[in-house]
């Protein structure tokens, strides 16, 4: 993993045949894993692509969910409820197993955090379309609810976005390049991988995002953390 020296707009997606993902077990919530890239940021990436390099013989499949059609399949009384409220999206430094210190970690975790304030539903700035915003990985809580209704209210819209009628899956094969909306979609990363002894190399550009806007035209907030800027070689 990281960025390419030459080309640093490059992202380096790798697993060597020995590597394991972590000696934790396997979360079971059908929801674990989906993401939209970066929501904690107050402009989100517009889209990424992504180019198989090395791919395994099987395994490491990717899935997408259409969150435009999650959003479209909610009854209209529960739409125009979730089109008034917003959620906050937090990304902090994972604490490292390298035996850094507390202060190490907090040091880091400040230097990259990020949290944002955006809005449940959200307008597709080129097709209008209202987009169900509820990335499972970086919402934590839905401003102005208990926290008791946030969890309730987050765990009905992940499950909803995550019915296999909205998604898709791709099978890789070599070369193959995956170009999708981040605006309008959520992903699952496949883990499968690290059960296998089959090395992968991908490859990813992001493209640099603008801040989401409400039903009602009001933008996204930051609330710690500075926007995304783009990398240049």
């Amino acid at each position: 993993f990281g960025h390419d020296e030459i080309y640093p707009e490059i992202y380096s997606v790798g697993k060597f045949r020995t590597a394991t993902q972590n000696a934790a077990p396997p979360t079971t919530r059908p929801w674990s894993g989906w993401h939209t890239d970066i929501t904690a940021a107050l402009n989100p990436p517009t889209a990424s692509i992504l180019r198989g390099d090395v791919v395994p013989p099987y395994g490491g499949d990717t899935q997408w969910t259409n969150l435009v059609t999650a959003y479209e399949n909610l009854s209209p009384t529960f739409r125009k409820m979730l089109e008034t409220l917003r959620a906050v999206h937090r990304f902090e430094a994972k604490a490292s197993s390298d035996g850094e210190s507390v202060k190490e970690f907090e040091t880091r975790v400040n230097r990259r955090l990020m949290v944002s304030e955006h809005p449940l539903v959200t307008v597709h700035p080129e097709t209008s379309e209202r987009v169900l915003y509820c990335s499972p990985t970086y919402i934590k809580s839905i401003t102005g609810l208990t926290p008791r209704e946030s969890q309730h209210i987050m765990e009905l819209l992940w499950e909803h976005a995550i019915r296999p009628e909205f998604t898709v899956r791709f099978r890789w094969e070599q070369g193959d390049v995956a170009f999708w909306d981040n605006r309008a979609t959520a992903h699952l990363a496949p883990s499968d991988i690290y059960q296998t002894d089959f090395d992968r190399q991908f490859y990813r550009v992001t493209l640099l995002g603008e801040v989401p806007r409400a039903v009602d035209g009001s933008p996204s907030r930051a609330i710690e953390g500075e926007p995304i800027e783009a990398v240049s070689s």
